[in-house]
């Protein structure tokens, strides 16, 4: 049963945590098998190359992990999000990278221990077989990506520039499974160990252009998304409303968004996740969208009747996981989006919304938010003011003194980094229970 604002969830296990679960079991199981294909299928040339065979099959694993975490499959992403997901995949990667490292020292110690012969000659000697040099190229691609991916470089980076690099994984999973399948002794050297990695290949390719190619293209030939209207809400704020055929067919919900691209006004590889800032009613999907980028500047400009491509919905963030009657919803600048379309889910009742701004001027949607509020009964507090100006509203006794009561709600948070983050670790010195704190950031790197 999925919960709604009007449905608490109780007595069952929550929707994130049964993903968790499942997603964690199919790993474990995995690894099984994996463990027990590595034990059967017989020892290396010598001690060093049998380790290298072990990190070698275990980083062929973490690759197709890495593929299931980032292939947007609805039941993973509408319960555990995006954004975990996102960071997952960012771990698993760091850890696949030093996995393939491993196994490539090894490998090239392994074969020079076996021919007598230094290092340096066996890494020649190996690039000239075309099995090992498929690796090779694997692994190259997967450094590069790697170091590009760290902090301090991907803040320097553009993010085409990183996407357009990061894309060559896919170039390197297509090397590491030829490689791998060139490997008799890792991938055929049984009828069944043959048949499992095939089967975990081609399930793992298959989520992923499922999730990410066919899905979309599906769903943008059948609902033909069309703008319909480009409205000012300020000086720096737009609302883009879409619509499209059988829209009461496309399962989004209030407090998910979409990444929108809208041909012929932006370069394709120009698309940012939105929220939508209206609940789905079967007819019309609505963005809102602060500037502060080119492609968000732009939506002003979007002529009206043109044609959008829409991937989605994701996100977690939704009344999936509502566990209380009572709700406090907390958001900061245009994470009031999401936040605004989860109010037209309410029923009259206990809500209160927390909204940060600079100034009610900068209060995007705010008149909507106080009439949504006020039809159901609840609080708004608008929390004005620049950060490090006065008391700070998120602290533990500021935010008590506003919710004496916030431990026996649901809590959802969105906003800018540093506030979610502040907000969140003030929600865990409340003691606010975790299966009871909701909050997604969403982007695409």
């Amino acid at each position: 049963m999925e919960a709604t604002s009007t449905q608490v969830r109780t007595g069952t296990i929550p929707p994130v945590v049964a993903a968790r679960w499942a997603l964690w079991t199919f790993v474990i199981v995995n690894l099984v098998i994996v463990e027990a294909l590595f034990l059967t299928a017989g020892t290396g040339k010598n001690g060093v190359l049998t380790v290298a065979k072990f990190f070698g099959l275990h980083a062929a694993v973490l690759m197709l992990f890495q593929l299931l975490l980032v292939a947007r499959l609805p039941w993973l992403d509408r319960r555990i999000g995006m954004d975990r997901l996102t960071v997952w995949h960012r771990w698993v990667g760091f850890t696949l990278l030093w996995t393939i490292l491993t196994h490539a020292v090894l490998v090239v110690l392994g074969y020079a221990r076996l021919d007598d012969a230094s290092m340096t000659k066996t890494f020649f000697a190996l690039a000239g077989v075309p099995a090992s040099l498929l690796g090779m190229g694997a692994a190259a691609i997967i450094v590069v990506v790697a170091a590009v991916s760290a902090r301090n470089v991907r803040r320097r980076l553009r993010y085409e520039t990183w996407h357009g690099l990061h894309l060559l994984l896919y170039l390197a999973l297509g090397l590491a499974f030829v490689h791998q399948l060139q490997e008799t002794t890792t991938f055929s050297y049984s009828t069944p160990a043959m048949l499992y990695w095939w089967a975990l290949w081609l399930f793992a390719f298959g989520a992923l252009v499922t999730g990410r190619i066919v899905m979309p293209l599906w769903r943008n030939a059948y609902h033909r998304f069309e703008v319909t209207a480009v409205v000012l809400e300020s000086d720096d704020v737009v609302s883009v409303h879409v619509t499209g055929r059988h829209l009461d067919r496309l399962p989004a919900r209030a407090g998910q968004f979409c990444i929108w691209r809208f041909p012929g006004h932006n370069h394709w590889w120009l698309a940012n996740p939105f929220s939508l800032s209206a609940a789905p009613d079967g007819r019309t999907l609505r963005l809102t969208a602060k500037a502060v980028g080119s492609t968000s500047a732009g939506l002003r400009h979007v002529p009206v009747g043109s044609r959008a491509f829409v991937e989605g919905p994701y996100g977690a963030f939704t009344s999936l996981h509502r566990t209380r009657p009572g709700a406090l919803l907390i958001a900061g600048g245009v994470g009031i989006t999401p936040v605004r379309a989860l109010l037209e889910e309410e029923p009259a009742g206990d809500v209160v919304v927390l909204y940060r701004a600079r100034s009610e001027d900068d209060a995007v949607l705010v008149d909507e938010v106080r009439t949504l509020v006020a039809d159901r009964g609840g609080r708004l507090h608008l929390l004005t003011g620049r950060t490090g100006e006065g008391s700070p509203p998120f602290e533990p006794d500021s935010l008590l003194a506003l919710v004496p009561d916030m431990t026996e709600r649901d809590v959802y948070v969105c906003g800018p980094p540093a506030m979610t983050s502040t907000v969140l670790s003030t929600l865990r010195t409340l003691k606010v229970p975790p299966r009871q704190v909701h909050a997604e950031r969403f982007g695409l790197a």
